[in-house]
């Protein structure tokens, strides 16, 4: 199960703090990749959150893998309600898997970065803008992540603070290289490219996926960053799954670095997971009956406030900029 990249020589980069981006006539463009296979339940939240940005991607790539439900047509009804937001549909119908299909749609992208995040999850109204920030600010940056909040329990902030401690303290390899995690990642584009022929396809579906780029980027020396800005929000649906299950899925840290054992980490993250398993396991049906009892979508509420704020905000800048009536009446008169 070995996939070979060469070792990183360099040590741990610092941590910078990267500053709201706002320049934005030299901003890098974004686009967005979105693997889909029956997520009919999520999918439209999905495309909300990643078209209500203060900046609007590049593009919309949602990379539907042979899905029964109705997800295309879900894609394809907020398409056609939604005609200014660039969201495309692509489909990669030869072969069943999220590697092909994460593979398809970045290798379509078109944009100078390529963000990439799962259908179920809600990305930050300023993610694009923060995203677009990073790798414009660090032209050494080509990968990057951030924390993520869980949309589906309470406490949400809570719980992102916490995802943020562990994820910049523990989530790392090669003596601190941030590693990249799936539901909230981005890389540069000209940095996909070069590892895009030797990322593992992993038949056996083994493996971490979103860790085993992040290897075969430090593999090449290329640098990976963690911004605490760059925030997304994702289901806990995984701690409602069996006990062999959750466990099977833990494995796959252990198999990722196993098939690169050029590289190295010194914390496990899986333990600290493993540990909170049991109790988020009994926890989480009983939350999801609390939210449809009062009947709440929690995708969807995941970032309503700071989205009724950018409506606000740009609704006073619009009021701003519309002439009064004695200003029109006075610029046609001349």
């Amino acid at each position: 199960m070995q996939c070979a990249c060469r070792p990183r020589a360099n040590g741990p980069d610092c941590l910078p703090e990267y500053t709201r981006f706002s320049i934005l006539g030299t901003m890098l463009t974004v686009s967005i990749i979105i693997p889909a296979w029956n997520e009919s339940e999520r999918i439209r939240d999905c495309l909300l959150n990643a078209t209500r940005q203060t900046v609007m991607p590049h593009e919309v790539l949602v990379v539907d893998n042979r899905s029964t439900d109705n997800t295309c047509g879900i894609v394809e009804q907020f398409i056609a309600e939604h005609p200014e937001a660039p969201v495309k549909l692509l489909h990669q119908d030869d072969e069943q898997g999220l590697i092909p299909t994460r593979n398809y749609g970045l290798n379509h992208a078109t944009g100078d970065v390529l963000g990439r995040f799962d259908a179920d999850c809600m990305i930050r109204p300023d993610w694009v803008e923060v995203v677009s920030g990073i790798f414009t600010e660090d032209p050494e940056a080509m990968g990057a992540t951030g924390p993520v909040m869980y949309y589906d329990m309470p406490s949400r902030h809570f719980g992102l603070r916490g995802d943020n401690s562990l994820r910049k303290r523990i989530y790392r390899a090669d003596g601190g290289q941030p590693l990249l995690f799936g539901s909230n990642m981005a890389l540069r584009a000209s940095a996909w490219h070069q590892i895009a022929d030797e990322v593992c396809r992993d038949k056996a579906d083994m493996m971490h996926e979103d860790i085993d780029i992040s290897l075969h980027l430090m593999g090449k020396d290329l640098k990976t960053v963690y911004s605490p800005r760059m925030i997304a929000a994702m289901s806990a649906r995984r701690m409602d799954t069996s006990l062999s299950s959750f466990l099977n899925y833990m494995r796959r840290f252990k198999n990722t670095f196993n098939a690169h054992p050029q590289h190295w980490r010194k914390h496990k993250p899986e333990i600290l997971f493993t540990a909170m398993y049991p109790a988020m396991h009994l926890f989480y049906p009983v939350w999801q009956k609390v939210l449809n009892t009062a009947d709440i979508n929690p995708a969807e509420a995941a970032w309503i406030n700071e989205q009724m704020e950018l409506a606000e905000a740009q609704g006073k800048k619009l009021y701003a900029e519309t002439p009064t009536d004695e200003e029109y009446d006075e610029k046609h008169e001349k």
